[in-house]
């Protein structure tokens, strides 16, 4: 993928403004007006991917290590843990060459770095497609589990979930590789757009209709009980709480990247959104933060996925 100007960090194509310097200030962008710049140094990008990269595989060794956890939600939270991992690992690799270059450590040509870079650049769109993809299809599992209780097991088996597995992986490959490959054309970006939002309401909706089923829930025990009032809003209250943190971090860390595509595609000379431009390293650190975040919301909660995590700790050590 042709990088255009200084920009180093992967994905660079969408990015026409220079590497920021490392600080956090006011930079002139190029019709000389000043804006804001968030600079991520190279070590940061190290770190934080570094740290997404253990915690991930960790849940993958986790789920593999128990057969408990062989079942259809758990093959999707793995799957999500190893999209964020290949996230993470793409962003370790390209950051080490990164530094390596710059210390005169590794010499190369520039064949072999642009062909580098393309590999590099399938592996993070197709990871970050194929997380956004799991995370849809978490929310999809838990909303059957909800609404089709009874039929559940009958309708997510394993055969199914693995299908729709090898699926998403597929069809991610197929699309990061058209993506790399036409990522000049507006096309490529309002179907990447357009597949951000897509989830996002997917999300949001089913998310919000299960929070709806459990206070209605709540509300038929609570009755039970004769407690109605107190034990409904409490509920309530929590479940939107929940819930508000987990859309709020799900658009938090993914959103600026699809407003960054988007302004590109209406205003990619305009002094104000050249500001937002500057900063799309900030962006890709935010998707890697989401990546560290990912496995306290949909792994961790289990207990005993946390009894297995401290077996596969207590072995590696």
């Amino acid at each position: 993928m042709a990088v255009q100007g200084s920009q180093r960090r992967l994905l660079g194509s969408l990015n026409s403004t220079p590497t920021a310097i490392p600080q956090l200030g006011l930079a002139a962008n190029q019709t000389g007006a000043r804006c804001l710049e968030v600079s991520i140094s190279d070590g940061l990008f190290l770190s934080l991917g570094l740290v997404s990269l253990v915690e991930n595989a960790l849940v993958v060794a986790t789920i593999a290590k128990n057969r408990n956890l062989h079942s259809p939600m758990y093959c999707f939270i793995c799957c999500l843990a190893l999209s964020d991992l290949l996230v993470s690992g793409s962003n370790v690799l390209e950051t080490a060459v990164i530094l390596l270059l710059e210390a005169g450590a590794l010499v190369a040509r520039a064949a072999v770095l642009q062909q580098l870079d393309n590999v590099i650049d399938v592996i993070t769109c197709s990871s970050m497609l194929s997380s956004l993809c799991f995370l849809g299809a978490i929310a999809v599992d838990r909303y059957i589990s909800i609404f089709y209780a009874l039929r559940y097991h009958s309708i997510v088996t394993l055969p199914r979930a693995r299908r729709a597995v090898a699926a998403i992986w597929v069809a991610s490959v197929v699309f990061s590789t058209l993506f790399i490959a036409y990522y000049d054309h507006v096309a490529v970006l309002l179907c990447l757009v357009v597949f951000f939002l897509a989830m996002l309401v997917l999300m949001a909706v089913l998310y919000v209709h299960m929070l709806a089923r459990a206070c209605q829930h709540a509300q038929g025990i609570a009755r039970l009980h004769k407690r109605q009032r107190p034990v409904h809003q409490g509920f309530g209250l929590k479940g939107a709480v929940t819930l508000t943190i987990l859309l709020g971090i799900f658009f938090l860390c993914w959103g600026p990247f699809f407003l960054h595509l988007t302004l590109i595609v209406l205003c990619p000379e305009h002094p104000t959104c050249g500001c937002i431009f500057k900063n799309f390293n900030l962006f890709l650190a935010l998707i890697i933060c989401n990546a560290i975040i990912d496995p306290l919301i949909y792994a961790f909660h289990s207990q005993e996925l946390r009894r297995t995590l401290k077996e596969v700790l207590t072995c590696s050590c």
